[in-house]
């Protein structure tokens, strides 16, 4: 099957900086991702170096501040180029936040002389993150986590393990969530860990239904010495740390599937036009035309939802109910209209030589990982109501 060139959404964008964001990243996306993306994920093969041009083009660190090396633009704005390179090869798109997630702890909670030592080659693409708060048996009962760090001298020494950790084994380093105290939240803290670390290894990686060019493996502390300058924040201040960091995290997972999404839309119509039934276009027939509707309603739906808890973030106000909205309606949206992609396409929307069936494969995964779809519902529930969690 040909390679189509990507399909521009109408935007509105707020600057003209921002429409040449988005146009870069389209030519990027034309270029870079659609031409390998069904080869590598065939092969598992993980685009690192594709990460490194996205940093080099500017856009790994794009809600991140300029005088580090970031973009310096809003959420509202980083979000929709996270939804165009979904769109191309979801692998990147959930590379992109995933390290930007990496990185929200050291920028937001970080000293001044963190942020300079680490930021610039992290939002460089130099170095590429990943995020450690699973555990085998602390998924989403996070503030269970079982992971230590014990403090002795100028270091910790960290052991447990970390489970579910996109870019684990491939990454430069790793934004650790550790217990440095004793049971329940407020026990625990945030180590920024070089992946050469002496006692970190990587498990081999997980041998997932989809996205198989992002490695996903459990990351193991064997007495791995961590210098205690590479605290973030203050002892004690972990979790509030990863709340933070998720609130923003599924606000990227809402946009990737938004992406995801509309590259299903985009083929499903473009097959529509193009094949022939009874003398006619099949989607001329009223039975099909109501799902390649109901499949574009879901699509503007899930991206003004997104957008909506955007704009809130970036006024800098409270936006974590809208932001499990988000994520809930999005990633159940892209479940959906993937699958209903697959139908529209009968018998050749189940063979690999369209690629309807690996964005199903892919929009599943969405709906699990930064908090399943029953935890988000359980968030918006507590901040409807005023119940415990709020």
């Amino acid at each position: 099957m040909s390679i189509s060139p990507s399909k521009p959404v109408e935007r509105q964008l707020p600057t003209e900086e921002a429409r040449d964001l988005l146009a870069l990243t389209r030519e990027l996306v034309d270029h870079e991702l659609l031409p390998r993306a069904a080869d590598d994920e065939a092969e598992g093969r993980f685009p690192r170096e594709v990460l490194r041009t996205l940093g080099e083009s500017g856009l790994l660190g794009l809600p991140y501040p300029e005088e580090y090396g970031g973009g310096g633009q809003p959420y509202e704005v980083y979000l929709q180029v996270l939804e165009e390179l979904s769109a191309g090869w979801l692998a990147v798109g959930l590379g992109v936040s995933v390290h930007t997630l990496s990185c929200h702890a050291l920028a937001t909670f970080g000293s001044d002389d963190q942020r300079r030592r680490f930021l610039p080659d992290m939002l460089g693409g130099s170095l590429l993150g990943a995020y450690c708060l699973s555990e085998p048996q602390s998924g989403s009962d996070a503030a269970a986590l079982r992971t230590s760090a014990v403090r002795d001298g100028g270091t910790y020494t960290v052991n447990g393990t970390k489970a579910w950790i996109t870019h684990g084994g491939a990454a430069d380093f790793y934004s650790a969530l550790v217990r440095t105290g004793g049971e329940g939240p407020g026990g625990i803290s945030a180590l920024l860990v070089a992946a050469d670390t002496p006692g970190l290894s990587a498990a081999p990686p997980e041998r997932k239904m989809g996205l198989r060019s992002s490695p996903t493996a459990q990351i193991h502390f064997d007495g791995a010495r961590v210098p205690a300058d590479r605290l973030i924040g203050e002892e004690g201040q972990g979790f509030s740390i990863a709340l933070s960091a998720l609130d923003s995290g599924r606000l990227g997972i809402a946009a990737c599937a938004v992406g995801v999404a509309q590259a299903a839309l985009d083929h499903a119509v473009e097959y529509a036009r193009d094949r022939r039934q009874f003398g006619r276009p099949i989607a001329d027939f009223q039975g099909l035309s109501f799902m390649l509707a109901d499949m574009a309603t879901q699509v503007e739906a899930g991206r003004a939802l997104y957008l909506s808890a955007a704009r809130r973030r970036d006024a800098g106000l409270s936006f974590t109910k809208e932001a499990a909205m988000a994520k809930l309606f999005c990633t159940d949206a892209a479940m959906r209209v993937t699958t209903d992609a697959v139908q529209v396409l009968g018998g050749y929307g189940y063979t690999q030589d369209y690629p309807v069936e690996r964005y199903m494969r892919e929009a599943k995964v969405l709906q699990i990982v930064e908090g399943t779809n029953q935890i988000q519902r359980m968030v918006i529930g507590r901040r409807l109501t005023g119940g415990a969690g709020r």
